[in-house]
C-alpha cells in the first residue's frame, strides 16, 4: 500500500466507551500501537493519578479549578462528572488532529458520548462489552484499586453504561483480548473505506445513481 486509504488517517473521530474494568484502556493503547494514522486524544482529568499513570499520556491531571476555568472558557468539546471527578476532551486537541488527517480515539464515558451525539458530531462509536457482569465484578475485584463499597457502586454504574450501548455503531466483546483487538482494527478499517471518505482518495470517482 502507498499509505493512502485504509492505512491512513482521515480526520475521523473514534469514540471509544464501555464500563471501567471492561478493558477499553488496554484496547485503545494496542490500536494506537499496530494502526497507521491513528492518534488517542489525551482527556483532562481531576481525578488522583494512578500507580503507573503518567500526565500528558494517560490523562492530563489537573485541579478542579483549573478544570473549572477551562469549562468556563469553553475548551472542551464535552466534559462529564464521574464519581465526584471531572473529566473532558479538549477541542484544540480534536481540531488540530483533524487539521493534520489524522484519525483520532478517543476514549470516554458513556456521558461524554451521549453530548457528542447531542452536538451532532460527525464519529464512529465503539462500545466495549465484557463477556458477563459476573467475568466484570471479577476484573474490577482483581484490579484491587477501590474497596467493596465502591466496586460495588462501580457494579451498578456498569450496568446503566451498558444499558446505553444500544445508542452506539459498534460493539465490541472483551471475551480474548485478542479478538478484541482484532475487531477494533476491524472497524477502524472498515470506516476508513466507507464511500463517503474512501472516493476522496480517486477525485474523478463518481459513484452511479
Amino acid at each position: 500500500m502507498d499509505g493512502k486509504g485504509a492505512t491512513s488517517g482521515r480526520g475521523i473521530l473514534f469514540i471509544l466507551s464501555a464500563p471501567s474494568g471492561a478493558g477499553k484502556t488496554t484496547l485503545a493503547k494496542l490500536a494506537i500501537s499496530k494502526i497507521p494514522g491513528l492518534k488517542q486524544s489525551v482527556s483532562y482529568t481531576t481525578r488522583a493519578r494512578r500507580e503507573g499513570e503518567v500526565d500528558g499520556k494517560s490523562y492530563n491531571f489537573v485541579d478542579k479549578a483549573a478544570f473549572q476555568k477551562m469549562i468556563g472558557q469553553n475548551r472542551f468539546i464535552e466534559w462529564a462528572q464521574v464519581h465526584g471527578e471531572y473529566y473532558g476532551t479538549a477541542l484544540d486537541a480534536i481540531e488540530k488532529a483533524k487539521a493534520e488527517k489524522s484519525d483520532i480515539l478517543l476514549v470516554i464515558d458513556v456521558q461524554g458520548a451521549a453530548k457528542l451525539r447531542e452536538k451532532k458530531v460527525d464519529g464512529v462509536f465503539i462500545f466495549v462489552l465484557p463477556p458477563s457482569l459476573a467475568v466484570l465484578h471479577e476484573r474490577l475485584g482483581i484490579r484491587g484499586t477501590e474497596d467493596v463499597r465502591e466496586r460495588e457502586k462501580r457494579m451498578e454504574t456498569a450496568r446503566n453504561e451498558i444499558a446505553a450501548s444500544k445508542d452506539y455503531d459498534f460493539l465490541v466483546i472483551n471475551d480474548t483480548l485478542d479478538a478484541a483487538e482484532q475487531e477494533m482494527e476491524y472497524i477502524i478499517r472498515a470506516e476508513r473505506c466507507r464511500l463517503k471518505r474512501r472516493s476522496l482518495d480517486f477525485p474523478d470517482y463518481t459513484p452511479h445513481s
